[in-house]
């Protein structure tokens, strides 16, 4: 299932302060930050990248794939909390 323009714009808008830009790639939205990929929008969720300082933010996160064949991805679950999620991604990309 590709992931809707609706929800793209829905994720941007619950985060304040921090330019992100997209790429639509394969009925999905890749997500930057200064022209860092951080995660993405799969299948209507906001995934993302697993690294280790996103473990470290989220040590008891869930994870979840993108796609068959893919790579274990932090499934965010907070995207209805504007403050929580801006300041989650404020720390990923140290901002």
């Amino acid at each position: 299932m590709a992931s809707t323009k609706e929800y793209l714009d829905f994720v941007l808008g619950q985060i304040n302060g921090i330019d992100i830009t997209y790429k639509k790639m394969m009925g999905e939205y890749l997500l930057y930050e200064n022209g860092v990929l951080f995660g993405g929008i799969y299948d209507d969720r906001l995934l993302i990248k697993s690294t280790e300082k996103a473990k470290a933010l989220l040590p008891n996160a869930e994870y979840t794939i993108p796609y068959d064949g893919a790579k274990p991805m932090i499934f965010c679950d907070f995207i209805d909390d504007s403050g929580q999620l801006t300041d989650f991604i404020k720390k990923l990309t140290n901002k």
